[in-house]
């Protein structure tokens, strides 16, 4: 990808999830950044190189050029869909600060530049080598104020107030140890927002064999551990007390890097329609506890967590981008969010609490306008699915609700899954766009005594139910922009991008594709919105946005 050859598949996925959430936020950066450099140009006009480095662990990235034409293609994407960025300040060596990815970035981006991430997961520094080993928060204290300082006496730069911090991960430091040092009192006038990174788990010792991880994890050992409701509370609860001071101090605590598992994912897990529902809930689960936001990992060619992945250098055009079933979580969370940047999520404690059936009142205004509705048990049978009386006692309820559904045939399907009745396709078979016929199942409600509307929730499956047609049309896409390619190689295929831009794309061969997983060593995990009000509602100011690693493209 370049600025004037984008890849289209990629434009139509931010294109579905801009329609249900009204704008998509992508981070480009993590480990990379730190010894990303930004030139003028490069040879052959490429966007981007990359020097591979040793594959002995995940702290070993490659060591990353950029081009002003990469920042271009994020500004002409912009311009077609409504998508903001973060980018990644280079902190490798804060002696000697290479902040033109902040000046041009600005200059370019613009109004759609949402941020810069100063250092990532700095509590693996020390563990990693790139720190003495007696770095501690404190130093990262200072480190970011010289980065501060640094920009209020650049002229070139003019906003001073969108730097992001701190990011740990989930290393030897916690956000506490950060927050002790005076991190948010001493850069204030300088944060965006407060930033943490955290995933539940990692198949490290899988991908990187010598890199001091131990015994690799049997995948299946794991799964179980995705397929119920108290894994995302487990997991944002470490950072209530950062919610808390987020909220004081009037800045949103955003959940900078996650997915199911660090180091690509595990195989028959990340991968699954199981980690689909995880991700869901996950997300409604941080909006309630005090997130503003989330971003999901995007690794390279074989990681399993991908929410999408283009199709390797060598493939043919007719074979294309293979959709995960994490993106499918992105377009249900957006869903549930809706548009209105007003909506306030509860979680109900649904079923006595049942782990494996949990639930979601969302409210806009003050008024009930949908409801979430899980179920992580697969039962072919039927004997598994349960129903939901939703009662209103007033009488005043709607005369009908409608209802969209996440399904699949069981926890462990990777593809055939469906969105209200639609699909993403199979693997090597989607151009970013829906597939299919949409179905939304409209549901009478009883008014004999109040008002109860009766919804079945299969096993497994996920039910959001709007319980008016405004709420409806305020989630639902009135019209989704779809982009054609004037690059193509055959006639007979729509949708195709030119082979050497396929060369060049996210896939690499074979013989480098260890080199593509996702670099962080154990972050940690959680999603979601919330800026205002009680500890129990939260108010939802952004969407499940997609975390892309800076060779994305």
């Amino acid at each position: 990808m370049n600025s004037t050859n984008l890849n289209v598949p990629f434009l139509n996925l931010l294109a579905t999830l801009q329609e249900r959430s009204g704008q998509v936020n992508v981070r480009v950066g993590g480990n990379t950044q730190e010894n990303a450099t930004l030139v003028d140009s490069l040879p052959d006009g490429k966007a981007l190189l990359k020097t591979e480095a040793s594959v002995d662990g995940p702290n070993e990235s490659p060591t990353l050029t950029l081009s002003n034409d990469f920042l271009y293609a994020l500004s002409n994407i912009s311009s077609l869909v409504s998508t903001k960025w973060y980018l990644g300040v280079p902190f490798n060596d804060t002696n000697a600060l290479r902040l033109q990815i902040v000046e041009v970035g600005e200059s370019i981006l613009g109004d759609n530049l949402l941020g810069f991430q100063v250092g990532n997961e700095p509590d693996f520094y020390a563990s990693h080598s790139h720190r003495p080993s007696t770095y501690s928060p404190a130093d990262y204290n200072t480190e970011f104020g010289t980065v501060v300082q640094a920009i209020a006496q650049n002229p070139e730069i003019k906003t001073r107030n969108n730097l992001i911090g701190p990011s740990v991960a989930s290393g030897p430091w916690s956000p506490e140890d950060v927050w002790n040092t005076g991190f948010i009192e001493d850069h204030a006038s300088a944060l965006s927002a407060l930033a943490v990174e955290h995933y539940p788990d990692n198949n490290c010792a899988k991908v990187f064999p010598n890199g001091g991880f131990g015994d690799p994890k049997d995948p299946q050992a794991v799964f179980a551990n995705y397929l119920n409701h108290t894994s995302g509370i487990a997991m944002v609860q470490s950072y209530l007390n950062s919610a808390s001071l987020a909220k004081q101090a009037g800045k949103p605590l955003l959940m900078f890097e996650t997915n199911t598992a660090s180091c690509g994912g595990f195989p028959g897990v990340s991968d699954s329609f199981g980690a689909a529902l995880w991700a869901t809930d996950y997300g409604l689960q941080m909006a309630y506890s005090g997130f503003s936001g989330a971003l999901l990992h995007v690794g390279g060619q074989s990681a399993f967590y991908n929410p999408f992945t283009p199709p390797p250098g060598n493939e043919s055009s007719i074979h294309q981008w293979t959709i995960g079933s994490t993106f499918y979580a992105a377009v249900a969370v957006a869903e549930t969010f809706g548009k209105s940047g007003k909506a306030q999520i509860v979680d109900l404690q649904a079923n006595g609490d049942n782990m494996y059936t949990p639930g979601y009142a969302i409210y806009e205004n003050g008024s009930l306008s949908r409801v979430a509705l899980f179920n992580y048990i697969t039962d072919p049978s039927g004997t598994s699915d349960y129903t939901v009386s939703l009662s209103i006692a007033d009488g005043t309820g709607p005369s009908q609700v409608y209802v969209k559904y996440l399904v699949a045939s069981s926890v462990s399907e990777k593809y055939n899954i469906t969105w209200a009745g639609q699909t993403m396709g199979g693997e090597f078979a989607s151009d970013g766009r829906f597939q299919g016929d949409e179905s939304i199942q409209t549901v009478t409600c009883d008014h004999s005594t109040g008002t109860t509307c009766s919804i079945k929730v299969p096993a497994p499956g996920f039910a959001l139910v709007f319980l008016s047609s405004e709420a409806l049309s305020e989630s639902e896409p009135s019209s989704t922009m779809t982009f054609a390619t004037t690059v193509t190689t055959k006639t007979a295929t729509t949708a195709t991008i030119d082979s050497s831009v396929l060369a060049t794309a996210q896939g690499q061969s074979g013989r480098d594709r260890q080199h593509n997983h996702a670099t962080s060593k154990g972050s940690s995990g959680a999603t979601m919105t919330a800026t205002t009000l009680s500890s129990t509602i939260v108010t939802i100011s952004s969407l499940f946005g997609v975390l892309s690693v800076v060779w994305l493209c």
